[in-house]
């Protein structure tokens, strides 16, 4: 029989969502699927569990390709939500096949490595601009002056949205993702949909300019991929867009405040990688292991599965929590220990199976990309004051990260 979590799980605690953890590690030692009344969704905290499940086909992301909400035994959303759903919706990561290995398949082409590989100089001469105006100023705000700017452009870039656009993106992106945090408040919601309203007038706009004059950017590729016969809905064209942006910046920014946070409270970890920048490749996994920016994922269960004994039904929803696997003791060596050469390291933070994320290679580029820079031009960077952490639990992040130069 599964355990309940009772109060040990609390993501609307704000002590809890400051270090999460601890309590994972009594999850952890509860069982292996732990019922959540709260949110009506089985907890699984281990990592060779989340592991499985995130390639296991009996879990969709969607039940929609195969139920009707009558069928599965769930309500509609309520119809007030309706825009937002349907961006949602219509992306690649919220689809299961075939539409979803259509759409990957014709996104693919944009994140290949030869792709990927030709955008390293644009991205490390902007980390390299970012970081020298921070340095310039004697420090800031690194969430708001180098952590953001830097993936909002590489994504703008990669989809041509223009120079002067860019600002409406990450105040969408932001509101959109609101709805993504366990049980969103009302005006969450509200936000959400208004977002989801502006963001897709603005794209639907934009994908009309991009069909009179074609550029090299994703959406007039994906424009003409549809034009060749590969079918791509205008809605999908959207939700694509709208997750590329949401995806392809919203880990990196919280990856990297997150990890300067952690490098900051551990300062001999931060001293060794000053001293020597070839750890940055490994610095990197494991600051995105030691504090996930991405804490629960969720599935769907189409077939009835079966977790140590315990039977989880079909139309329930499980909650994979990957900074909790990100933590096991089972897998990782003092998981509560930063390590910078952590060799073995198999974290999760990038998920799994078929919605394994499709731009970790670029997110890599960037965050190895700032890292640097920040290492070469500003190595007497420290923390000018005790962060405060968003209210969010399932996107992990910061409000801001102030630092100066000593």
């Amino acid at each position: 029989m599964a355990a309940a979590a009772d109060l040990v799980f609390d993501p609307w605690d704000p002590a809890f969502v400051a270090d999460p953890y601890p309590a994972y590690a009594e999850l952890r030692a509860r069982g292996r699927v732990i019922r959540y009344e709260p949110t009506d969704q089985w907890l699984v905290p281990h990592h060779a569990d989340v592991s499985a499940l995130l390639r296991d086909r009996r879990l969709g992301r969607t039940y929609r390709h195969r139920f009707t909400h009558e069928e599965f035994g769930r309500t509609p959303p309520p119809p007030e939500h309706e825009p937002f759903h349907t961006l949602n919706d219509h992306g690649m990561l919220d689809l299961e096949p075939p539409d979803h290995t259509r759409i990957r398949r014709l996104v693919s082409k944009a994140f290949t490595p030869r792709t990927v590989e030709r955008l390293r100089p644009y991205v490390h001469g902007l980390a390299h601009e970012l970081v020298a105006a921070l340095v310039r100023e004697g420090g800031g705000d690194l969430l708001s002056d180098v952590a953001e700017p830097l993936p909002v452009a590489v994504i703008a870039e990669m989809l041509g949205v223009p120079d002067a656009d860019r600002a409406l993106l990450r105040p969408w992106s932001a509101d959109i993702c609101g709805m993504y945090e366990l049980n969103p408040s009302p005006e969450s919601a509200a936000r959400a949909v208004r977002a989801s309203v502006e963001f897709s007038d603005y794209l639907r706009e934009l994908i009309a300019a991009r069909r009179k004059e074609p550029g090299e950017d994703l959406i007039s590729g994906l424009i003409a991929a549809h034009d060749e016969g590969d079918r791509l809905t205008e809605q999908e064209m959207i939700s694509t867009a709208v997750l590329l942006l949401n995806a392809g910046h919203e880990a990196t920014v919280n990856a990297t405040v997150n990890g300067w946070w952690a490098l900051f409270r551990n300062p001999a970890q931060l001293a060794a990688l000053r001293a020597d920048h070839s750890l940055v490749p490994s610095a990197i996994e494991e600051l995105m292991r030691y504090d996930t920016p991405l804490q629960l994922f969720e599935r769907w269960v189409l077939d009835d599965i079966e977790i140590d004994g315990t039977t989880v039904p079909r139309g329930a929803e499980i909650a994979m929590l990957f900074g909790s696997a990100n933590h096991d003791p089972a897998v990782f060596t003092g998981p509560d220990r930063l390590d910078l050469t952590r060799e073995d390291n198999p974290h999760i933070s990038f998920s799994a199976g078929i919605h394994y994320c499709i731009g970790a290679p670029l997110a890599r580029i960037e965050l190895a990309a700032s890292m640097t820079a920040l290492l070469q031009q500003a190595p007497t960077l420290t923390l000018a004051s005790e962060p405060k952490r968003k209210p969010n639990f399932v996107i992990r992040g910061l409000e801001r990260l102030d630092v100066e130069l000593r």
